[in-house]
């Protein structure tokens, strides 16, 4: 029994570290909602509690796929399952900050191109994650703001 033992045991260790990989890695996977809004349920089925309608374009994060069901998490922390089919791969970010500056060039020193209120949603032109994104706002104004100052990311 020894030598089973001593091989088994590092392949469950592995497989242990490839799962904590994997649950990391999807950690940040976000989506928007689409085109139209989504029921958000306590449980992945259409029979569970309805929880709240997402409205079109509301940035969530995926946290769990269970077959044609996901798991996300809201702005707020709130989690719901509801229907994949009702997201989409358009990347959103919504407003955290009472008063977000989005700026011509990615720099503090930059013109304000437009001022942002909380919650109010902007489309993440460029998902690249750094200090700084590019979004743009739905009357066509595009520009950077500070990556903290926003959700969705």
């Amino acid at each position: 029994m020894p030598s089973i033992r001593k091989r088994f045991t590092p392949c469950l260790i592995l497989g242990s570290c490839l799962l904590l990989v994997s649950f990391a890695a999807s950690a940040f996977d976000f989506k928007s909602v689409g085109a139209r809004s989504v029921i958000l349920y306590d449980a992945p089925s259409s029979k569970g509690s309805k929880l709240f309608v997402a409205p079109s374009g509301m940035p969530v994060e995926v946290v769990l796929s269970y077959g044609d069901w996901v798991k996300v998490r809201d702005a707020a922390g709130d989690m719901a399952w509801t229907e994949i089919k009702g997201l989409s791969a358009k990347r959103t970010v919504i407003v955290k900050v009472a008063s977000a500056k989005v700026r011509a060039t990615p720099d503090d020193a930059a013109p304000v191109v437009m001022t942002a209120d909380k919650n109010v949603l902007l489309e993440l032109v460029d998902p690249e994650a750094g200090p700084w994104v590019r979004v743009r706002h739905r009357d066509g104004v595009s520009g950077y703001v500070r990556a903290s100052d926003v959700w969705g990311i």
